[in-house]
């Protein structure tokens, strides 16, 4: 783990250190915005010895991640796959440590959490005394719908809206309530946070939100655009403009988190203009597995031709996108790109059709928001492959940014992957979702703790 002076002195190693040495560096040292509070909120804020438990409950996994309040530093991780089936696996380990493999017995998700909390305390593996230190745990959840546009302490009553809102996401909303559930067994005394995946995209206008047919069926279903991956477009909104030295009232960004799910989104002055997945996050760009946006007469002619509606969903859903079209049995992007390079005719034309798209949003939203400052990737493969970046930044000489191949190629992000001369910039940004969540856990449960005190306060007085 890196202490925080480390990025002071870095610099200093070089005798005429780099323009991105000095941008990365300062990017590092003033992650003030991860826990950034008012003079009032200190006041009632969570005591620097707590901690920050984040919790991603999946339909089948269980991930677990640590943080330290004092530090903001992830002190450790884990997580537990095949959940409910005899071959269930956990991986654990503190940051910067080897991992901990092993088979586990965990039949459902507070079976699996409870093997997670109890390495954390483990004599050999633990990073703390006991899970009192825990002073908030914060939940990964899917979808929020129209209710929730920011991140919610969980009551009673939020747990009933949250389960009015499974039909939105059937196959995970079960699962991130399960995990609280989970949470609240285990950890009676602390604060759950629910974190949502469509919130950052609540600033869409109706325009850009709502779907042009009768709306009735806004009215009656609730049938409209919500957006996914808001915590990861926020977090890379937000270390944009740090890594730039701006505010995000001050950017016009267009974000493209690529990886086996992908989505962009239009950020204007730090709010969401529109974004490409929609109802669900089967919309907009080509994916893994995913087909991404087609015409709604696919589905149509799919039903004619004697397909359920449960047959489709999992066409477009887990046989499509880049695995449906390249022909090699696999929609990883590394194995697209290898493949490509060495002719496979159906590998090239999915690598080109997933460009096409990508290339398609950018200018899109680059009009839409009033020429970007800045295009930004993040996701495994926005951040990872150079080949696929490449095929995109060389196309984006028309909006006024110019690939800087060596960099492009070499460099890790955060930094600049386009030229210096560039009207745009090319950024790769990592995005970091879990330490996105604890930092509005941490702000929800300080501002309930203001408001409790504040009551308290009133309370005393007029007695």
């Amino acid at each position: 783990m890196l202490y925080a002076g480390y990025w002071d002195i870095l610099p200093k190693l070089f005798l005429d250190a780099p323009q991105e040495v000095l941008a990365f560096c300062s990017f590092h040292r003033k992650k003030s915005w991860l826990f950034a509070l008012s003079t009032e909120e200190t006041t009632h804020a969570m005591n620097s010895s707590e901690k920050i438990l984040v919790i991603n409950s999946g339909s089948s996994s269980l991930k677990l991640t640590l943080y330290a309040i004092s530090t903001k530093q992830r002190l450790a991780s884990g997580l537990v796959e095949r959940i409910g089936t005899e071959s269930a696996n956990m991986v654990y380990s503190r940051s910067g440590e080897p991992k901990t493999e092993k088979t586990v017995v965990a039949d459902n998700h507070a079976a699996a959490l409870e093997i997670l909390t109890k390495c954390l305390v483990d004599p050999k593996l633990g990073v703390m005394d006991s899970l009192a230190e825990i002073g908030a745990i914060g939940h990964r959840v899917l979808h929020g719908g129209e209710i929730f546009k920011e991140a919610t302490m969980v009551t009673a009553d939020v747990m009933t809206q949250l389960r009015y809102l499974v039909p939105l996401g059937p196959l995970h909303m079960p699962a991130n309530i399960g995990g609280v559930e989970a949470c609240k067994k285990i950890f009676p005394d602390a604060p759950n946070v629910a974190v949502f995946d469509t919130a950052f995209h609540q600033t869409m206008p109706d325009y850009a939100s709502h779907y042009a047919i009768p709306n009735e069926y806004y009215e009656k279903y609730g049938i409209r655009k919500f957006g996914f991956h808001g915590t990861s477009h926020h977090y890379v909104t937000l270390a944009t403009a740090e890594f730039l030295g701006k505010k995000p009232e001050e950017l016009k960004l267009v974000t493209c988190h690529l990886g086996n799910g992908s989505s962009l989104a239009a950020v204007k002055y730090g709010k969401v203009y529109d974004t490409t997945m929609g109802l669900t996050p089967l919309d907009g760009v080509v994916m893994g597995t995913r087909s991404g946006n087609l015409d709604p007469a696919v589905v149509l002619t799919l039903v004619r031709q004697g397909m359920t509606a449960d047959e489709i969903d999992n066409l477009l859903n887990k046989k499509s996108g880049l695995l449906g079209v390249g022909g090699i049995n696999s929609g990883d992007m590394r194995d697209i790109v290898n493949n490509a390079a060495n002719g496979v005719e159906t590998a090239k034309l999915a690598l080109d059709m997933w460009v096409h798209r990508i290339i398609f949003y950018i200018g899109g939203y680059s009009a839409l928001i009033g020429g970007a400052d800045a295009i930004v990737f993040t996701g495994g493969i926005g951040e990872n492959s150079w080949q696929a970046r490449s095929r995109v930044i060389s196309q984006l000489g028309s909006i006024g940014c110019t690939m800087d191949e060596d960099a492009n190629r070499t460099r890790r992000g955060p930094c600049f992957v386009s030229t210096a001369d560039s009207r745009v910039a090319a950024i790769i940004m990592p995005t970091d979702e879990e330490l996105m969540i604890a930092r509005q856990t941490f702000e929800v449960v300080t501002a309930a703790r203001a408001a409790s005190r504040k009551h308290e306060e009133i309370k005393d007085f007029a007695i």
